[in-house]
């Protein structure tokens, strides 16, 4: 899957600068790339202690292309983190399906691997580290949460489910705050799931919270403000011990991020709802975590 075409596109078109300090890192002998964006007033606020989310890019992008893409970098300013995107080899991440869970890239190690340095170069709360991730980048998220449970507090996934090898390696996982958006109209990577490679959203809802605590009652909303752009979301969440695990379906939503220009209009990624902002829905439900 790619939305590199897509997005070049949308680059190309955007009056946007690309803020932020593109920096390297060296990991298994290999030289890392990664972008990363401290918020307004950063400098100045000497002695505060500041979130991070990781932000990662679907199969085919670039750091810069879904930077551009999700606009996280507003988010940022608004609510005072430091977002990092880091760069996939070959714009790609070991989720298992494509590649070896075991034998593959070391994406996990990496990723430690930069959080330790961004510990020791930033003023970073290391009890509000986050994940988002988009398609293959919100795949590997499930993997962070899976795997680096002591290290993340939260993941956020637009288009991605949990890969079969994480369900399969991972049955006694540990408690995670988790927040998924889905189009059920997606036809990149299917709502329903696909054997052999992901869980369905349901699915994936529901083998989150079996590795939490006491769940209390899911509580549903339907949000439709917005009749013109074909779209409906319901929200289901449960609070399962300490975190909370939530599932936004978008009726006839595509692969998208959604709250982002409509600049996809036409193409096979389908429907972006605006029915949700999902940076600021994410920044909600990342500040909920305990």
């Amino acid at each position: 899957m790619t939305l590199k075409c897509i997005l070049l596109f949308f680059a190309a078109c955007s009056s946007y600068a690309l803020p932020g300090q593109t920096k390297t890192l060296q990991h298994n002998d290999v030289k890392r790339k990664y972008i990363i964006y401290t918020p307004k007033g950063y400098e100045t606020k000497t002695g505060k202690k500041y979130p991070v989310v990781f932000s990662f890019h679907g199969g085919g992008m670039t750091p810069a292309e879904h930077m551009l893409y999700t606009q996280m970098n507003k988010t940022a300013d608004r609510h005072g983190f430091i977002a990092v995107y880091p760069k996939g080899i070959k714009e790609d991440w070991n989720v298992g399906f494509g590649m070896s869970y075991k034998k593959g890239t070391d994406d996990i190690g990496f990723v430690e691997a930069l959080l330790d340095q961004i510990q020791k170069d930033y003023a970073v709360n290391s009890q509000k580290v986050y994940a988002a991730g988009l398609s293959r980048g919100g795949f590997f998220c499930h993997r962070i949460a899976a795997e680096l449970p002591h290290r993340f507090s939260a993941i956020a996934t637009a288009g991605a489910t949990v890969p079969d090898s994480v369900a399969y390696y991972h049955q006694g996982r540990k408690e995670m705050g988790v927040l998924m958006v889905h189009g059920k109209s997606d036809a990149i990577v299917n709502y329903d799931g696909k054997e052999g490679g992901y869980l369905s959203a349901q699915q994936t809802y529901q083998f989150w919270q079996a590795g939490n605590a006491k769940k209390e009652k899911e509580i549903t909303t339907v949000i439709n403000k917005d009749k013109n752009d074909q779209t409906s979301a319901e929200i289901r969440e449960i609070k399962a011990g300490d975190k909370y695990i939530t599932l936004i379906s978008i009726e006839n939503g595509g692969h998208t991020w959604p709250g982002t220009d409509d600049f996809n209009i036409g193409l096979p990624i389908g429907l972006t709802s605006k029915e949700i902002d999902f940076n600021e829905y994410m920044w909600n439900f990342f500040s909920r975590q305990k």
